[in-house]
């Protein structure tokens, strides 16, 4: 398996950077550890190094309309969310979109390109929420913000002129999993239901067993063992992940998600608990529209100012948002 060259570029410079390896750190070292996204921002403060690799120009950040802070009320208190809004006079469709980062590290800062991008290509609100994480609070406490703030949103939707009829959920690797842990705990609860779903290269399952765990098990930026590091930090104990609401791969019926579009990386050891998860989806009768994107890693999805298949995936993520707000009819 071939590594993008434009992906390789961005792995090269995060190599440089010297970092420790996550999963050798406390979760307070490892929040201020390098991420892709300070690769690309390093590769665009050099016009050189971009020329001689290559690479698309990056803009960062890509400017949005708008940009707000909101509270969010939770039975155990009020979570921020930043609202990013596009050109335009509304009301708009809404995005809620879960960062990354195995529940542990990273932030709304980090996962910022990814919600502009989706704000700008799909002419909607993106309300990025900063759920709690682990080990300061553990399983499942990001699950009762990601669902709380989901059922917020689909209830004010309006108040933050959006269509209320138009709302979807997204998230990428842990975000990914709450954003279909969300429409689970919906479905089980009997709360509202988005009209569709986003999973981007998301965790769905802790057993950490399937093939690509083995073939990608010294993959970067994700690698296996800073799963195993993830897992243990969010989790109060591993009988935790047989929940559903951790690993939604074993739900038992999966029947009345929303449509969900999910996208793999070829190089993650994600990439076959996400693709099984879309085929579990399928089979409950959800429709589904899925794709690996070959030669790129883990965290690729939020580099399209500086790797090409990322812009293609987003473009793709995109498409299948606007059907499902009904844009383009």
């Amino acid at each position: 398996m071939k590594t993008d060259s434009q992906m390789q570029a961005v792995l090269d410079q995060l190599a440089k950077f010297n970092a420790p390896p996550i999963e050798k750190l406390s979760p307070e070292n490892a929040r201020n550890n390098p991420t892709p996204k300070n690769a690309v921002e390093e590769m665009a403060a050099d016009s050189a190094l971009i020329r001689s690799k290559n690479l698309l120009m990056p803009s960062l950040p890509e400017p949005v309309a708008n940009i707000n802070h909101i509270l969010i009320p939770t039975e155990a208190g009020e979570v921020l969310a930043r609202v990013y809004v596009p050109e335009g006079d509304g009301p708009f469709p809404v995005i809620v979109y879960f960062h990354g980062g195995g529940w542990v590290i990273a932030n709304l800062d980090v996962y910022e390109p990814s919600c502009r991008r989706l704000c700008n290509a799909a002419d909607s609100i993106v309300v990025s929420v900063a759920y709690r994480q682990a080990p300061e609070h553990k399983f499942p406490a990001a699950v009762d913000d990601a669902y709380t703030a989901l059922q917020w949103v689909l209830e004010n939707a309006a108040a933050l002129n959006g269509d209320p009829l138009k709302v979807a959920v997204a998230g990428e690797s842990a975000g990914g999993n709450l954003a279909t842990v969300a429409c689970l705990r919906a479905m089980d609860e009997g709360g509202l239901m988005p009209v569709a779903q986003l999973l981007v290269y998301p965790v769905t399952d802790s057993q950490m067993n399937s093939p690509s765990y083995t073939e990608q098990a010294e993959a970067k930026p994700l690698n296996a063992a800073m799963m195993q590091w993830f897992w243990g930090h969010y989790l109060n104990h591993m009988s935790d992940g047989e929940h559903a609401y951790a690993s939604p791969l074993r739900a038992p019926d999966l029947t009345g998600l929303p449509p969900a579009t999910v996208i793999t990386a070829e190089l993650d050891p994600l990439r076959d608990e996400g693709e099984t998860y879309a085929q579990r989806l399928a089979d409950a009768g959800v429709p589904v529209n899925t794709r690996r994107y070959a030669g790129v890693t883990h965290e690729f999805f939020g580099l399209a100012g500086a790797v090409g298949k990322a812009k293609d995936a987003v473009d793709f993520a995109v498409s299948n948002l606007r059907k499902a707000f009904g844009q383009d009819e």
